[in-house]
């Protein structure tokens, strides 16, 4: 039963409104007081309440304030003749959850209770009968998708309906997890057969030493002045969530996904991203900025050299800076030197904390707790984002006149299925791909490239080659299997073949305000 507070002082002229709620199947208790009501409140549970705002005694801004210290979460619908901004404004500073103009019919009565306090039921009824009636045409998308676009939309449809189920606390989540499973399953296929085939013809999707060339230089080529921002690890789904944080400070000029190279892991991905070329390129032209598996240096700590051979390959002549940015004093920091860089005309920033995120969850058992599923690591992500420097970094754009190149190097994707695969001790630990001399493996599980080269990757040995675990699988040594598995079944892991981890995001953003 959906018990209703109505607040009023003419109530008895509101009782035709009542009989009406009641014939609804709703209870309706009457006072004509704001003290009134804050006592019922008192001595009763209410699903809702209606609150007259001008009464002799309390008014309802007063009452709506009693009211909300005993019970914040308690939803109060604000009903009065007056249009005046103030008032409105402060019912909705006080968190009023509808707000109503006498005089009100029976239905918009009706219509605020539903959107008050059925809207969770509404949401997740229309949710999952929407998701059910598309079950069908999505899993024929699934079949059907022949193209990196049929992916990238298969991806993004995924993504839409997996957000919209989570946020309407559905209990479809498995039916989707399964479809998802299923979809990353075909992916790995088609990935398994048109890989090779994108860089024999030449004929491939924008990817990862394609990004400054389609999507940095042209904007510098305009004159615009471009800041460059790359979140390590971010994938498509927590993009989503941090657009809307940014969404009232930026216009979205083009808001696309691209795919990484493989292995889907920083070394590779991001150098291709800077020096605009596949990794072998680089260790074969700058073999002083390249680091091989084997070698004990750095993977990643010749991003500012790269950037420069990219822009001078290209014959273009830009002023830029490059900055890394591992913690949220390290962000401050940037923060407060900005004004000194806005003369350039490229501004490179990497932060790191979502890739050390998912680390950590690796590691530390309490963030395994904090982030069990999916919805929670974007709700972990989100969190970062709100109450870091990065957030501040945002504001601080909007109101300068600069375009903004938003992406990521790779995703990551929650392993579950261990794949036993046996290599030597030059062999790398990454558990989504392998690289060395001696692997063994069954070829039914895994992606294996025996000649590198021909995906632009480099051969540390004459015979090394390269495997790639798919969908939810990561790679593990028989030598203490049983331990290795438990220690890494649901982690979040990057390097292989998943739509998770491959299809990513770059948005090229405007503030609104220039």
């Amino acid at each position: 039963m959906i018990n209703i507070l109505w607040a009023d002082d003419e109530i008895d002229l509101l009782k035709p409104h009542i009989i009406f709620l009641e014939n609804k199947g709703y209870s309706v208790t009457p006072v004509v007081s704001g003290q009134d009501a804050i006592d019922a409140c008192k001595e009763n549970h209410f699903s809702v309440v209606f609150l007259d705002e001008n009464m002799p005694g309390l008014s309802g801004l007063e009452t709506l304030l009693e009211i909300k210290k005993a019970q914040p979460s308690l939803p109060v619908v604000m009903i009065t003749k007056s249009e005046e901004e103030n008032i409105m404004e402060q019912a909705i500073g006080q968190k009023i959850s509808d707000y109503l103009i006498k005089p009100v019919n029976p239905n918009q009565i009706l219509m605020s209770i539903k959107k008050v306090v059925h809207a969770q039921d509404i949401i997740e009824e229309k949710t999952t009968s929407g998701y059910q009636s598309e079950f069908m045409k999505l899993g024929m998308k699934i079949n059907d998708s022949f193209t990196s676009d049929d992916w990238r939309n298969v991806y993004n449809e995924l993504i839409y309906w997996e957000m919209r189920l989570s946020d309407a606390g559905s209990g479809m989540d498995e039916m989707l997890n399964m479809q998802k499973t299923e979809a990353n399953s075909q992916f790995s296929k088609y990935i398994r057969k048109n890989y090779e085939s994108w860089f024999e013809s030449g004929n491939r999707p924008m990817m990862s030493p394609d990004i400054f060339k389609n999507k940095v230089f042209p904007l510098l080529d305009k004159g615009e002045k471009v800041f460059f921002i790359l979140i390590d690890n971010l994938r498509e789904d927590q993009w989503r969530i941090i657009q809307n944080e940014i969404g009232t400070l930026f216009n979205f000029d083009e808001d696309e996904t691209f795919f990484s190279i493989l292995p889907t892991a920083t070394q590779y991905s991001r150098n291709a991203i800077f020096s605009g070329l596949m990794p072998s390129q680089i260790r074969k032209m700058y073999p002083d900025l390249w680091v091989d598996e084997d070698e004990d240096e750095g993977k990643n700590l010749n991003e500012q050299a790269l950037i420069k051979t990219q822009i001078e390959r290209f014959r273009k002549n830009y002023k830029f800076s490059y900055n890394k940015i591992n913690t949220n004093q390290a962000g401050e920091k940037y923060n407060e030197s900005l004004k000194s860089l806005l003369g350039n005309d490229l501004n490179v920033v990497v932060f790191n904390f979502v890739d050390m995120l998912s680390h950590a969850r690796t590691e530390v058992k309490l963030f395994r707790e904090l982030a069990p599923d999916e919805a929670a690591y974007r709700s972990l992500v989100l969190s970062w984002f709100k109450h870091s420097s990065i957030s501040e970094l945002f504001k601080i754009l909007s109101e300068q006149k600069v375009k903004i190149v938003l992406t990521t190097d790779h995703g990551s994707i929650r392993v579950k299925n261990a794949v036993k695969v046996i290599g030597d001790k030059a062999t790398n630990d990454n558990l989504r791909y392998k690289v060395g001399k001696n692997l063994a493996y069954d070829k039914n599980e895994v992606l294996s490239i025996t000649h590198p080269e021909k995906v632009g990757l480099p051969c540390p040995n004459l015979s090394s080659a390269y495997i790639f675990a798919q969908n939810q699988d990561f790679l593990a040594y028989p030598n203490n299997y049983n331990y290795y598995v438990q220690y890494y079944k649901d982690t979040f892991q990057h390097g292989g073949i998943s739509m998770e981890e491959m299809i990513i995001p770059i948005i090229t953003m405007s503030p609104k305000t220039s």
